[in-house]
C-alpha cells in the first residue's frame, strides 16, 4: 500500500553508488540479499544487522544521507520475497494452517518498523504483512493459468504468492525507487507505474487478470494534500472495471470500509450492480503492528459475477484477533470461485522496450516468464471513393454532421461521440489518399481508433509523402532560410508537414499517438513529441500505451541535462516549449542542438508540435506599439523545423492561429515562399489574409483540406440541453464587485498616460 518513496533525506546527495531510482533499489536489493542468511539461518535481525547491511550496501550511513528507515525496512521486505522465491513451495505446500505458521515465524526474525518517514504516514505506506498477504492468497484460490494483478504492489508481498502458484502477474506501483525493486524482485514481469485509483484506464487492453490482489491507501490519494476518505473504494471500483467477468477481486482496506457501516452501503449496493461481495471480516489491528501501525483493517472478497439481489449484502463475519482465525474464516466461509468468462478481446502487439531489454537481461539469473513476441502489423485496409456534395443543401447551422468523404476503412468503427465540422470545410472534400500506414488491425477493428481518427493517420501519412516545392540553404544558426537552387551544395528540401485541428474531445493524443506508431512500425524508431507543459507527459504516455505500447517508451527530455547526450537508442522524446528555447550557455549547447544531435541531421521521422499556437508570434509583427519581437519559443520551434529537414511534422491546435501573423510557425504547410500557394513570402501571405478578413481564412482552411494537409472536428452537441443558473449577489458581493469595477474604470481611464510616463522615465534616467 504505497504511493510515493521517500527516496533521500531532504537536502541530502544520493550516493554516488546509486543515482537515480534504478541505482537506489540496486542498492536496496542488494542489501535484501545481504539479509537473507540470517532468515536462513533463522536469527532475528535487529537494528544494527540492517544498518550494517544498507551501509555496505549504499556506502554510507543514514545520518549522512545516503538512506533512510522507511528504504531500510523495504530492504527487509525484499529479503523475506527473496526467501520465499526459494523456499516457498516447500512452505505452502503443507496443510494451510502449518504454512501460515511457518510465513510468520520468519516475518517474527524481521525489525519492528518504529521510524516512519512523513510522507509514508501522510500517504499510508504500510506494506502488507506476510501472514495477511497469504491468507488474502488463499481466500484468491489462485490457480496455475490465472492473470494476476496487483494495483498497488509495494514490494510484492502479495504478488509472490501468485508466483508461487504458478500464475502470470501483472504489477503497479507508483512510487519509482518500489517500482524498480519489483522490477529486481520479479524479473521478466512488467511494472507500469500509474495511480491505481484509475487503473483500468491506465493499463493496455492486453491486461486481463481473472484475479485482482490489493492493499489499496485507505483514505490517501495520489497528489492531493487531504485527507479522501472513498479512496479506497476508488481504487476498488477501477480494478474491478478491468477483472475478467467470473474473476475474484480480494481487497485489504481499512475496517470501517464494510457493507454492515450505513456510510458505506450505498457504496456497496452500486458495486453490486456488476459483481457480488462473497465475504467480509475485520482484522484486529495488531496484526499491522509490526509495520507500524494498529489500525483496524478489513479483507473483502468481490466475485465480479451478477448478484442475485445488489441491495442483499453479507453480513460480516466479525473481528478476526489474529490471521490464524481469519484463515480458519476463509477457508470456511469463503466460496468456490466462478468459471471465468474472458471478454472477446484479442491481444495488442506491445513492441519490444527498454525495460523489456532489462527484464531479459535480469532472467539469466532468476526464473522469468519468456516475453510476448511481437505480432506483427499489416496494412491498414481501405479504399477511396468519388465524394459528391449532397443533394440537399447544407443546413442554416455553423455546423455540418462529420463523416469520411474521399474513402471507406474497412472494419473501422464509427467516433464515440458524433463530430462535426464547419460548414464552409464541409462543402469540400480532401483528395483522394494513396498511402498505407501500418497498424495493429485490433486497432480498428476494437475500435481503439475511430474512422476520424484513422483518416487522420492516412492523411498525415500522405503530407509526409511529399516535399514542398523550392530548395533552400539553412545557415548555422538554424534561424535564416533563403531560396537556392536545388543543385547548389548544401540546399535542403523540407519535407510537406500537416495540421490536425480537431477541438476537444476528438482525441488529439491519440492520434499523434497513432501517427508515431505507423512510423514505428516502419521502422523509424526515433520521434519528438512537444507540448505547452511536463504535466501533459502522463496524457501523452498514457495514449502511446493505449495503443497496446510500453507507456515508458515516451520519455521525459528533463531527465537529460542540458549539453548532455540523450542517452536512449530508440523511443519517443517529450519535452515542453519551455524547455525547447534553453539557449547555449557555460558552454552547454542549447536544447534545440541536443535533440538534432539525437535525431540525427537525416532525421526522417515524427516531431509533433502539440498544443502549437503555443509558439505563436514565431517570426513577429506588427503592434499597437509598433513593431513585437519574434517570441523566444516561436523562434526555438522554427529552428527545429529548419536543422530537419526531413522530419515529418505534425502540428496540433485546435486554436491554430489567433491572427494569421501567429501561423510563422507552420512554415512546412507551404503557405508561402513556393508554388504550392501564390505567396512569394510571409509577409504577402499576411497582408492578403488580414484584408480578406474572416472570410479568407475559412477560403485558407478549406484550401488546405482540399489539399490533404489539415483536418478540424470537433465534438457534437446537438442533443445537448442548458438550463439556466441563476446566483443572487448579496449585499456584500456587490459591495465587492463595484470596487473592483470603478478601480478597474480609473485604470482603463489613465490608460493613455502610461506612455508618456515611461517615455519620460526614460529621458530622466
Amino acid at each position: 500500500m504505497t504511493h510515493i518513496l521517500s527516496d533521500a533525506a531532504p537536502g541530502a546527495a544520493s550516493p554516488s553508488c546509486a543515482p537515480g531510482f534504478a541505482g537506489r533499489a540496486s542498492a536496496l536489493l542488494a542489501a535484501a540479499r545481504g539479509l537473507v542468511p540470517s532468515l536462513e539461518a533463522g536469527r532475528p535481525i535487529d537494528s544494527a544487522a540492517l544498518r550494517a547491511a544498507m551501509v555496505g550496501a549504499l556506502d554510507g550511513t543514514d545520518a549522512e544521507g545516503a538512506w533512510d528507515w522507511k528504504s531500510a525496512y523495504d530492504a527487509c521486505e525484499a529479503a523475506e520475497i527473496l526467501f520465499l522465491r526459494r523456499y516457498g513451495q516447500t512452505i505452502t505446500g503443507r496443510a494451510p494452517g502449518n504454512a501460515l505458521a511457518l510465513i510468520e515465524r520468519v516475518a517474527a526474525l524481521l525489525p519492528t518498523h518504529t521510524r516512519r518517514s512523513e510522507t509514508s504516514q501522510a500517504l499510508q505506506q504500510y506494506s502488507t504483512p506476510p501472514g495477511l498477504a497469504y491468507v488474502a492468497s488463499i481466500a484468491a484460490a489462485l490457480v496455475p493459468g490465472d492473470h494476476v494483478l496487483e494495483p498497488s504492489a509495494g514490494t510484492g508481498m502479495m504478488a509472490v504468492h501468485a508466483l508461487l502458484a504458478r500464475a502470470s502477474l501483472t504489477l503497479n506501483e507508483l512510487a519509482e525507487t518500489r517500482a524498480e525493486l519489483l522490477g529486481s524482485l520479479f524479473p521478466g514481469i512488467a511494472v507500469s507505474r500509474h495511480d491505481a485509483a484509475s487503473i483500468d484506464d491506465r493499463l493496455p487492453l492486453t491486461v486481463r487478470p481473472t484475479v485482482v490482489l490489493m492493499n489499496p491507501p485507505f483514505s490517501a490519494v495520489a497528489h492531493v494534500d487531504r485527507t479522501m476518505r472513498d479512496a479506497a473504494m476508488r481504487h476498488i471500483a477501477s480494478a474491478l472495471a478491468r477483472l475478467e467477468p467470473g474473476g475474484r477481486l480480494v481487497a485489504i482496506t481499512g475496517a470501517s470500509c464494510s457493507p454492515d457501516a450505513p456510510t458505506w452501503r450505498d457504496a456497496f449496493v452500486q458495486l453490486q450492480d456488476r459483481a457480488r461481495v462473497v465475504f467480509t471480516a475485520a482484522i484486529d489491528g495488531k496484526v499491522y503492528a509490526r509495520h507500524g501501525t494498529t489500525i483496524d483493517t478489513r479483507l473483502t472478497v468481490i466475485d465480479k459475477v451478477l448478484a442475485d439481489d445488489p441491495s442483499v449484502l453479507p453480513t460480516s463475519a466479525g473481528i478476526a484477533p489474529d490471521t490464524a482465525t481469519l484463515l480458519g474464516w476463509v477457508l470456511n466461509q469463503v466460496p468456490p470461485r466462478s468459471p471465468v468468462a474472458p471478454a472477446p478481446v484479442a491481444a495488442l502487439p506491445v513492441t519490444a522496450s527498454a525495460s523489456t531489454v532489462r527484464a531479459k537481461a535480469r532472467a539469466a539469473s532468476m526464473d522469468a516468464t519468456p516475453p510476448v513476441p511481437d505480432t506483427p502489423a499489416i496494412e491498414l485496409a481501405y479504399e477511396t471513393i468519388d465524394w459528391a456534395p449532397p443533394a440537399e443543401r447544407l443546413s442554416e447551422g455553423i455546423y455540418e454532421p462529420y463523416a469520411l468523404q474521399s474513402l471507406r476503412i474497412e472494419g473501422a468503427q464509427p467516433h464515440p461521440t458524433p463530430l462535426v465540422q464547419s460548414a464552409a470545410m464541409a462543402s469540400i472534400a480532401p483528395p483522394k489518399p494513396s498511402y498505407r500506414p501500418h497498424l495493429p488491425p485490433q486497432l480498428a477493428t476494437l475500435g481503439i481508433l475511430s474512422d476520424a481518427q484513422l483518416e487522420s493517420v492516412i492523411f498525415a501519412g500522405e503530407a509526409h509523402a511529399g516535399h514542398l516545392s523550392g530548395a533552400w540553404k539553412v545557415d548555422v544558426t538554424c534561424d535564416v532560410v533563403t531560396a537556392a537552387p536545388e543543385d547548389v551544395d548544401g540546399s535542403v528540401r523540407f519535407r510537406r508537414g500537416w495540421f490536425l485541428g480537431d477541438g476537444t474531445g476528438a482525441g488529439k493524443g491519440r492520434q499523434v499517438a497513432a501517427i508515431i506508431l505507423d512510423n514505428w512500425l516502419k521502422g523509424r524508431r526515433k520521434a519528438c513529441w512537444l507540448s505547452v507543459s511536463d504535466r501533459l507527459l502522463e496524457d501523452a504516455q498514457r495514449d502511446w500505451s493505449a495503443l497496446g505500447q510500453e507507456r515508458l517508451l515516451v520519455t521525459p527530455l528533463s531527465r537529460f541535462k542540458q549539453g548532455s547526450d540523450i542517452r536512449l537508442e530508440e523511443g519517443v522524446l517529450f519535452t515542453t516549449y519551455a524547455t525547447l528555447r534553453s539557449q547555449e550557455r557555460g558552454g552547454k549547447k542549447s536544447r534545440v542542438e541536443q535533440i538534432v544531435a539525437w535525431l540525427g541531421a537525416d532525421f526522417d521521422g515524427v516531431i509533433v508540435f502539440d498544443e502549437a499556437h503555443a509558439m505563436a508570434n514565431a517570426a513577429g509583427g506588427k503592434g499597437e506599439r509598433g513593431d513585437v519581437a519574434p517570441s523566444q519559443q516561436g523562434r526555438a520551434g522554427l529552428r527545429l523545423q529548419h536543422a530537419l529537414p526531413n522530419a515529418r511534422i505534425v502540428y496540433v491546435s485546435a486554436t491554430g492561429a489567433t491572427t494569421v501573423q501567429n501561423l510563422a510557425y507552420a512554415q512546412r504547410l507551404g503557405l508561402w515562399g513556393g508554388d504550392d500557394f501564390p505567396f512569394a513570402t510571409r509577409g504577402e501571405f499576411v497582408t492578403a489574409i488580414e484584408n480578406g478578413g474572416v472570410a479568407a481564412m475559412e477560403v485558407l482552411a478549406r484550401d488546405l483540406k482540399a489539399l490533404g494537409l489539415y483536418a478540424a472536428r470537433s465534438l457534437s452537441f446537438d442533443g445537448v440541453e442548458y438550463e439556466m443558473l441563476e446566483h443572487r449577489l448579496t449585499a456584500e458581493q456587490v459591495r465587492i464587485y463595484d470596487s473592483y469595477a470603478s478601480a478597474f474604470a480609473i485604470l482603463c481611464a489613465a490608460r493613455h498616460k502610461m506612455p508618456y510616463r515611461e517615455e519620460a522615465v526614460m529621458r530622466r534616467n
